[in-house]
């Protein structure tokens, strides 16, 4: 079974609800198991257009039999699901999951960029990676996740806790 790290994201309609829903639908298939789940954090929108939302992330750990691309086919299939429209580059979104790494596989196809070529960049995203994952190390970097979010500026309002609590893994 492959190890996946997988990012949530929502900055449009009931953020929550939109992220639980996720989860459920992750946990319903019968290919996936999810090992855990971060606390949701709210966050400052990063890029794209102006005057948008904050958002609610976090990060998944999941273990499956799918290949790399069928995980990311299954996530976007969850995305639609969720009425997520992909319209302009980084703009709101009613759901975003990201498949941030499967276990140590490196790709460069456009399509499938493992691992996540700006999730290294992002508290935003190491932050929830770190709730689960801190010791996971960085396929390209060979560093923990949590020694590359040692080394991210914080920004002060960037990020804050939103809930601990929000969806159980079992």
């Amino acid at each position: 079974m492959a190890k996946c790290l997988i990012a949530l994201g929502s900055n449009l309609g009931d953020r929550l609800q939109q992220l639980q829903s996720a989860v459920a639908a992750l946990k319903s298939s019968q290919y996936l198991e999810v090992r855990s789940i971060s606390a949701v954090y709210k966050t400052a929108p990063v890029g794209g257009p102006d005057n948008q939302g904050p958002y609610l992330n976090a990060a998944a750990l999941i273990e499956t039999d799918f290949t790399a691309a069928a995980v990311l086919e299954h996530l976007h299939r969850v995305e639609a699901d969720h009425e997520r429209e992909r319209i302009v580059r980084w703009g709101a979104r009613t759901l975003d999951l990201d498949l941030l790494t499967y276990d140590d596989l490196i790709s460069d196809v456009e399509q499938l960029e493992l691992p996540h070529p700006r999730m290294h960049l992002r508290r935003f995203v190491m932050v929830p990676v770190c709730d689960i994952a801190a010791d996971l190390i960085h396929p390209r970097l060979g560093l923990t996740m949590q020694d590359i979010l040692n080394d991210l500026e914080i920004v002060p309002g960037d990020l804050s806790v939103f809930d601990t609590d929000w969806v159980q893994v079992n």
